[in-house]
């Protein structure tokens, strides 16, 4: 019922932003792939902006041990469809670096730059992270203290182009915009759906036996009947309890849920996915509201953020290293362990 709820991955989206430098815009690619006329190692270039390879595995590495900490070694035996988990890994390193340094070019078109204690602070964090190095990794990456550091300040400085993007968001917002409500819901299905999210409706008579279960259970409800023994012998969806605020479910569901008081049970609601008997537990969830606020301000900040990186974006020249992109991989020894980059970070920058 949650939107974009069947389209279900294991890795939870690790971006610092929304957005990615390389990305297909309108069908056509925004990517120019040439093999000839990059530097050594030079895996792509961004104007003027360049990532080499050990710029970009300090990105990986730190990202696949995240993942292995987390999930353990089996997370990269997972399915996702078309592609692998450390496909998907690789792929969110390079929109991850290659967002970075666009939001670099940014930097420079605002006049943005880092203060002298910022950059005191890059000094001593890029020292302390490449002394958490051991030798195998830091053969392994080919990444130097310098070129840490280089990485550090990147970092700060597309962080401080964020910020100072959002800076007129308003982060007030109200209990009626934010409010969140509990319901219960009997559900027969009249469609099912794979894992990409792909519909399939049932036959028409299929449909009318749906709709004659459903005004069966809706008469039963209304009537008094236990609304916890009629979801246990009518509904077909695992889940029957939603807490949630506007926009986050189906269109029609929520309309009908918002319209509800306390106590109240709706007509039987038709939806992509089968008829519905909603029942309003809570019109307002203190708890939940509070914390639907902050969603709210967060997703202002991304679609604020997104138009103008968006709008930057457009015509830059992107040029990416296909033949040696297609080298990388992940690096496995056992003595790489390196997971930190990005919580050191976000420490000393709280």
């Amino acid at each position: 019922m949650r939107k974009n709820g069947l389209l279900v991955t294991i890795l939870i989206t690790m971006l610092l932003l929304t957005g990615c430098a390389f990305s297909e815009q309108d069908g056509e690619k925004q990517v120019v792939v040439l093999t000839t006329g990059f530097g050594n190692n030079e895996l792509f270039r961004i104007e003027e902006e360049s990532c080499t390879l050990p710029e970009f595995y300090v990105y990986l590495t730190n990202m696949q041990n995240q993942y292995e900490q987390v999930y353990g070694m089996q997370i990269w035996d997972a399915g996702l469809g078309d592609t692998t988990p450390k496909e998907n890994v690789k792929d969110m390193a390079l929109a991850r670096i290659a967002q970075v340094k666009t939001m670099n070019l940014m930097a420079r078109n605002y006049n943005i730059s880092l203060t002298e204690e910022e950059q005191d602070k890059i000094h001593q964090l890029a020292e302390e992270y490449y002394a958490s190095l051991n030798d195998t990794e830091i053969h392994a990456i080919g990444i130097s203290l310098s070129k840490v550091e280089d990485l550090y300040t990147e970092y700060a400085l597309a962080d401080k182009v964020y910020h100072f993007l959002i800076k007129d968001i308003n982060p007030e917002v109200s209990d009626d915009e934010a409010r969140t409500i509990t319901v219960q819901q009997i559900m027969i299905r009249t469609a099912t759906f794979d894992e990409e999210g792909n519909r399939t409706e049932c036959s028409e008579e299929e449909k009318k036996r749906a709709l004659k279960k459903a005004r069966e259970a809706h008469e039963k409800a209304v009537n008094g009947e236990n609304f916890d023994s009629l979801i246990r012998e009518y509904s077909d969806d695992e889940v029957s309890t939603y807490t949630f605020g506007k926009g986050f479910m189906d269109e029609i569901f929520e309309t009908a849920a918002f319209n509800l008081g306390t106590d109240e049970i709706s007509d039987v609601v038709e939806t992509d996915y089968g008829y519905h008997i909603i029942k309003c537990i809570s019109t307002f969830n203190r708890e939940e509201t509070d914390a639907n606020k902050v969603k709210i301000v967060e997703q202002k900040k991304k679609e604020v953020f997104g138009e103008k990186y968006n709008a930057f974006v457009d015509g830059l020249v992107r040029i990416m290293n296909e033949e040696l992109w297609q080298q990388v991989d992940f690096l496995e020894e056992e003595d790489i362990t390196t997971g930190d980059f990005f919580k050191r970070y976000e420490a000393m920058f709280p």
